[in-house]
């Protein structure tokens, strides 16, 4: 291949057995030591190259090496046998299916992050990732997985036997027909033409966040799930792979359920993108060997997703940045629509999922107006404070702290005794919220208002709460009941719900 150089061309030289010619005189106007202009680093004039817009990116490697991470990826077919597609948009969709591989991990992880139990083969996780034509934007959508949906006719993965169109929730699809069925699943429910298949498991999650040195992320409240484990304080943190994969699983921290469970994994991704994009870890080969054959051990893509695609993607990724992408849930009209034989299931509100799809359709943006931010900074809770009763007890030897404590919760809407006493906690150095597990929600409630508060657990309690304060106590923040649903639902971009 021939290259266009901006120097002038070389003098013709002389024959190569004539006299050697002597040195040019040197420049009498130049210095010694005078410096020479810099080359643009051959890197930089180099392809960039990455697995996805979620599953990290990579600049200065070059196309070499991305065709022959190609050839590691697993291939799958969704797209076989399809027929009376959505039409093409503009930009590009992904369906991202996360899978759940608990088969694929070690005994010891499994019993260290709470993976006991036999592996279902069945969705997890799904999204859809939409990157803009000019490759400026990704836009990211969580389906739920217990969505009502219709399978269309289908022959059975397993058995071979022709089913006819039923209802279903939306994760059945992988489990009755795999990546194919999923894909025409969500094509029929959306409209939207898939591009591309990413198919990724616990284990690849896990490694993919331990190569790139954890994902830092900031929580307001405390999070603590005694199904997965999960269990952080207020603050911020950096997860490791397993501490990550828990708090993208817990389904347990708050009444919102697997929509707090979606905001969580898509507070997650901005995160992960985030530090992929930030560090200049994914910069060197070496550490780029070690991110691609975490990934690779276990994702699966659909058999067009080549070197060309790998390349794209890592052309937009040079420049993205927090604000480059957005995260939002399908519209929802009823968290627990009844279906026979199916039980409970989430009815998308049609109207709007239909304008958010179109959007998509159209490479639109979804966050074209952000919300106007509360006057008083006020945190989103499930209960109400004028519904919790509140018992405050002194932990410290400060004089009237209980009373402050009192009287600032009072403020806040909570319905105290007005009558705080010393805790049998002496020297207490962190507030701890006491409650009862029947009111776990109200617990969580008086938590938020108190910033880095530790919440216990003691059965028996009653529904009156304990706090005790300790040294840690500055303020109480004001809170108000929020519907966890309809905040599912509002877009954010991802410097939105990052740390900084």
């Amino acid at each position: 291949m021939s290259t266009t150089s901006s120097r002038p061309p070389r003098p013709p030289a002389q024959s190569q057995r004539g006299p050697r010619q002597p040195p040019p005189p040197a420049r009498p106007d130049r210095m010694p030591y005078a410096p020479v202009p810099r080359r643009r680093p051959r890197w930089a004039m180099r392809a960039a190259t990455t697995l996805s817009v979620v599953l990290l990116a990579s600049a200065g490697i070059g196309h070499a090496v991305v065709s022959s991470l190609d050839a590691d990826i697993s291939r799958v077919d969704p797209f076989k046998d399809m027929k009376n597609r959505p039409p093409t948009g503009h930009g590009m969709n992904v369906l991202l299916v996360g899978t759940d591989g608990r088969d694929r991990i070690s005994a010891r992880e499994r019993q260290a992050y709470r993976l006991g139990g036999q592996p279902c083969h069945c969705t997890d996780t799904m999204m859809i990732v939409h990157l803009s034509r000019d490759r400026e934007r990704a836009s990211v959508v969580s389906l739920p997985r217990d969505s009502y949906a219709e399978l269309p006719a289908h022959v059975d993965q397993v058995t071979g036997r022709q089913h006819a169109p039923h209802p279903v929730k939306l994760n059945a699809a992988y489990a009755e027909g795999g990546p194919n069925l999923t894909v025409r699943t969500v094509e029929g429910m959306t409209r939207l033409k898939i591009d591309h298949y990413l198919e990724v498991d616990f284990t690849t999650f896990m490694r993919t966040v331990d190569v790139l040195g954890g994902v830092r992320l900031c929580t307001v409240q405390p999070l603590k799930d005694a199904y997965t484990g999960l269990d952080l304080p207020a603050g911020t943190h950096t997860l490791t792979g397993g501490q990550a994969l828990q708090y993208v699983r817990s389904r347990h921290v708050d009444s919102a359920s697997d929509f707090g469970r979606m905001q969580r994994q898509q507070r997650f991704l901005a995160a992960l993108l985030e530090r992929a994009t930030s560090s200049r870890v994914l910069l060197n080969p070496l550490k780029f060997r070690d991110v691609t054959r975490a990934v690779l051990g276990s994702v699966r893509a659909d058999k067009g997703f080549h070197t060309d695609e790998l390349l794209d993607l890592g052309r937009a990724m040079r420049n993205f940045s927090p604000s480059s992408s957005e995260f939002t849930t399908v519209p929802i009209a009823r968290t627990a629509f009844p279906v026979k034989g199916l039980g409970s299931t989430v009815k998308w509100d049609a109207t709007k999922a239909e304008e958010l799809f179109r959007s998509l359709r159209e490479d639109r943006p979804l966050a074209v107006r952000k919300p106007s931010p509360r006057p008083d900074g006020a945190v989103g809770v499930e209960v109400a404070p004028q519904r919790i009763r509140v018992q405050v007890e002194n932990g410290t030897d400060t004089a009237g702290l209980g009373r402050r404590v009192d009287t600032a919760l009072a403020a806040a809407g909570f319905v105290t005794t007005k009558a705080p006493v010393d805790s049998p906690e002496r020297g207490v150095k962190r507030t701890a919220v006491l409650y009862d597990p029947r009111w776990d929600r109200s617990a969580r409630s008086v938590a938020a208002a108190l910033p880095g508060s530790e919440l216990r657990a003691v059965p028996g309690m009653g529904a009156t709460l304990r706090v005790i304060a300790g040294a840690d106590y500055r303020a109480v923040r004001p809170v108000r009941v929020e519907d966890p649903v309809k905040r599912a639902a509002q877009v954010v971009r991802g410097d939105e719900v990052s740390c900084e």
